[in-house]
């Protein structure tokens, strides 16, 4: 079950810049002299004293985000920074300018480590170049758990806390189809997809996802290679931005004129895509589906701007993220392998043999300001 996003406002975490980190960490010194010699029992208190302060050292967990922009990302961090108040931990935060900023993520991580942390969560944009810098992390021993996007491969990291992509995509593929034949019997589909980029998990195992979903032919959810349908009349990248996507959605008008179907990567791509076919007179009667399930993707449901999105819980993710690093500092034991943070299709209107939520229930769960 998804955490509710009803909490207090949690204490900032330490934000990480790119190029410094300042520990603030409280350190003991002491003075350099002649060491006493040590008795049995001398020695044995400080090995049972030296325990102790192990046992109490402040876990220190770093937060790697995309981008500090998107609100999907902007909630992670603050459950971060929540679940690491009620835990007793520190928590780094940093990302990327943009997504798919590698080189951002790589120095914010450097920086972490450095700084004491033992943990890093991270949610890759680039998720092969990302690999080598994580490697040498795990090497120092640090323990890192990938959120939200997998890595390729997916075991350069300890573990990933994520939502079912490929499902989240299969989901509101059903939908589609299923609004589209209520609306249109016998109309053929004419499908715009506004992906991530090139080459990422997340946006391909959606992508897929929506096609397999929709009843077309795809790639299975291993594949990150986009699939392509005659049924697909324009595919463009949006960089998950609501500015880019609506960009995107002009360029893809031009070149396909009416389109009946469009799968956006997340809300605010559907946002832009609406935006520009509202301005070209061409958004009635056109199935908008999206991933991400925030309070103003609900909202946008709600307002009939989109028919249906997947929702997905980052509160979830940054807890569980950080309850394992805490672990992990108390006990030296790493968690493993993959752990499904769920997903629900939440829609204005339900649709006949497609399981969904309703908008109050899609407002009850989504996280961002309701």
């Amino acid at each position: 079950m998804a955490p509710s996003v009803d909490s207090p406002t949690a204490a900032a975490p330490d934000e990480v810049p790119t190029t410094d980190i300042t520990d603030t960490t409280d350190t003991t010194t002491t003075a350099t002299g002649d060491a006493p010699m040590r008795t049995p029992l001398l020695a044995t208190a400080l090995a049972l004293a030296a325990g102790t302060a192990f046992a109490q050292a402040q876990p220190v967990i770093g937060l790697i985000t995309k981008t500090e922009t998107n609100p999907f990302f902007v909630k992670m961090k603050e459950g971060a920074a929540e679940a690491a108040k009620a835990k007793g931990a520190k928590l780094l935060s940093g990302a990327g300018k943009t997504d798919g900023d590698n080189a951002g993520q790589v120095t914010a991580m450097e920086n972490m480590i450095a700084a004491g942390a033992k943990t890093i969560l991270i949610t890759p944009s680039d998720s092969k170049a990302i690999v080598p810098s994580l490697k040498k992390a795990r090497d120092k021993g640090v323990m890192v758990i990938a959120l939200d996007s997998p890595t390729d491969p997916a075991d350069a990291t300890d573990a990933l806390f994520a939502t079912d992509n490929y499902q989240a995509g299969v989901l509101i593929g059903q939908y589609a189809r299923a609004a589209l034949t209520a609306a249109a019997p016998g109309k053929p589909a004419r499908i715009v997809t506004l992906d991530l980029f090139p080459g990422h998990p997340v946006g391909a195992q959606r992508h897929n996802g929506f096609l397999k979903g929709f009843g077309l032919a795809a790639p299975d959810a291993k594949s990150n290679e986009l699939g392509k349908a005659a049924e697909v009349v324009c595919m463009a990248d949006s960089f998950g931005d609501r500015a880019k996507g609506q960009t995107a959605m002009e360029n893809c008008l031009q070149k396909a004129g009416d389109v009946n179907i469009v799968y956006t990567i997340n809300e605010p791509a559907a946002a832009g895509a609406h935006n520009a076919m509202k301005k070209a007179g061409k958004d009635q009667g056109v199935i908008i589906v999206s991933v991400d399930g925030g309070c103003d993707g609900i909202k946008d449901v709600g307002a009939g701007v989109i028919a249906a999105t997947s929702q997905q819980y980052p509160l979830k993710m940054a807890a569980l993220g950080v309850d394992a690093g805490v672990a992990y500092a108390k006990t030296g034991k790493k968690v493993s392998g993959y752990t499904d943070t769920g997903v629900t299709l939440i829609s204005a209107k339900p649709m006949p043999g497609v399981e969904s939520k309703d908008v109050k229930t899609g407002t009850d769960l989504c996280w961002g300001k309701k």
